[in-house]
């Protein structure tokens, strides 16, 4: 039998699926302007911040997918994990991670290949991180509770 739920808990689980949802957006965002003809100017801050120039590069694309799709997919599919399958904190915290180094992998390329940041990348990597510890603290928390 499953210990009850407590209300610490219950908040970081509203948290983890509120931030799983704000990441969908973001990577809404950022594919919609993957596909987008003009120039935005909302990220564009001279030579070292252009979304445009990650969003549009080779990189943003594996295996012709774009990685505003896939992340879009991730955070629904943590979203499902963070809602529907509240037991089972470990399965969260693996799919987190992967998400995590996927997103550590793409700020590597916009450090170190293309030498631009996109603001939204930025910004979905701070959600994903926020989502891995978060679901580490859970499985860390249950296991305490066992």
């Amino acid at each position: 039998m499953q210990p009850a739920i407590s209300s610490r808990s219950r908040r970081i689980w509203l948290a983890l699926a509120l931030l799983a949802a704000a990441g969908a957006g973001v990577s809404s965002v950022s594919l919609y302007h993957h596909y987008g003809a003009s120039q935005t100017s909302y990220c564009d801050f001279g030579e070292n911040f252009n979304c445009d120039l990650v969003n549009r590069s080779t990189y943003s694309r594996v295996f012709g997918i774009p990685v505003a799709l896939i992340g879009i997919i991730g955070y629904v599919g943590l979203l499902v994990l963070a809602t529907r399958y509240r037991n089972h904190p470990s399965i969260l915290l693996i799919a987190s991670t992967g998400g995590l180094g996927f997103a550590l992998y793409l700020t590597y390329v916009e450090a170190f290949v293309l030498a631009v940041w996109c603001i939204l990348c930025l910004l979905s990597l701070s959600l994903i991180w926020l989502i891995t510890m978060l679901a580490a603290f859970l499985v860390v928390d249950l296991r305490r509770q066992r």
